[in-house]
């Protein structure tokens, strides 16, 4: 197959922004980019529009069923794909290139409600728009066909990285995880990932959402930086003890969850460090519980996402897990961009008549080809 050219486009559960990224593949295979090449931006969402966008997200976590779609809710999407748009035209400009230069724009828009138990997923973003303002074809919606084939609709990174783990690692009868700590954590467990294969994926339970809304909600900043008020603050076991009672933990997998799925009672009464402390052991606590579903223990963890620049967070990690933990830094990769590059290789992969997900990963009744593409030419 021949190689394209895609942007993938992540607005993550952790509300930071935008992350864009340029990415070469032919949908099995990953091309290298020239190392003086830009290739990926982070466009920082301000206070005013995060406020906005978590408001809508507070709005729909009531929701029992679909209903009708306010105007604010239309006003936040359109806002929100004007603002993917204005980060394809930078990143264009940055990497010195023209829309017709590029395939395609993997747009995963932002999920404010995921609920798998009642096949049901949302994520804001209109993707004809996107197409109109950009005069690129788009592909969206990635996640809807495979919940309707009876998959969690997530995770959907595994493939991309069984592809840009292919000529990284040297083949082994070893296990790894690639671990994405993002607002929720998710884990791909690889079984000789130099040659590209894999066999389980789910997210593993809270990342740095809870982490980042108790420290903004405290002080006004948008995360624990480094991870230093954890550092600072006591945990409580009987506490942490009482959260990793949730049912979601008893589930085998396939498996995948809603941002706000985690209550954790009895947080209010705690200090802001002491808090800090509760919640980064409890997303520890429950990557560690991941344990319990894989076959084996992974020899070695690369870790991707915001939860990566977390020092007492990946301390932890490294002594609880008992094996090496470290970011995919080590593997020449950009843990920044790795979401947003894997929805350009899902692009890719959709353009190609490639499955997106598979039954083993979310659950879906079989190979899925997700997505919903938007050609630039009717987007007048």
């Amino acid at each position: 197959m021949t190689i394209k050219c895609a942007i993938g486009l992540m607005s993550g559960t952790s509300l930071d922004g935008i992350d864009a990224a340029l990415l070469f593949s032919d949908g099995q295979s990953v091309v290298p980019k020239p190392q003086d090449a830009p290739h990926f931006v982070h466009i920082p969402y301000d206070d005013e529009f995060k406020k906005r966008l978590r408001g809508v997200i507070a709005k729909v976590a009531t929701r029992k069923k679909r209903g009708k779609i306010s105007k604010e809710i239309l006003d936040v999407e359109e806002e929100l794909t004007r603002r993917h748009a204005d980060a394809v035209i930078y990143l264009l400009q940055v990497a010195k290139m023209k829309p017709d230069d590029i395939d395609a724009i993997g747009f995963h828009g932002h999920t404010i409600l995921h609920r798998p138990d009642d096949a049901w997923t949302w994520q804001l973003g209109d993707g004809q728009l996107l197409a109109k303002l950009t005069g690129i074809d788009v592909v969206n919606d990635f996640r809807s066909q495979d919940m309707a084939q009876g998959g969690e609709g997530a995770p959907l990174l595994p493939l991309y990285h069984q592809a840009m783990l292919k000529g990284r690692i040297m083949p082994s009868a070893h296990t790894l995880a690639i671990l994405n700590i993002g607002g929720v954590a998710n884990i791909t467990y690889v079984v000789n990932a130099g040659i590209g294969s894999w066999m389980q994926a789910f997210d593993t339970g809270p990342g740095n959402a809870l982490i980042d809304d108790w420290v903004e909600g405290k002080t006004g900043k948008p995360y624990d930086k480094d991870g230093e008020l954890a550092a600072k603050g006591t945990v409580d076991g009987e506490l942490l003890n009482g959260w990793l009672q949730d049912e979601y933990f008893e589930k085998s997998g396939p498996k995948s969850l809603d941002r706000n799925h985690f209550k954790c009672e009895g947080l209010e009464k705690l200090s802001l460090e002491d808090g800090a402390a509760n919640l980064t052991a409890f997303t520890v606590a429950s990557i560690q519980l991941a344990l319990e579903v894989l076959p084996t223990a992974p020899v070695h963890w690369y870790v991707a996402g915001g939860g990566r620049h977390n020092i007492t967070m990946m301390d932890l990690l490294s002594a609880i897990l008992k094996v090496p933990v470290e970011p995919v830094e080590r593997l020449g990769l950009n843990g920044d961009a790795i979401e947003a590059e894997g929805f350009a290789y899902l692009a890719i992969r959709h353009l190609n008549k490639m499955p997106t997900s598979l039954p083993e990963i979310t659950g879906a009744s079989g190979q899925v080809l997700g997505g919903v593409y938007h050609p630039k030419n009717l987007a007048k």
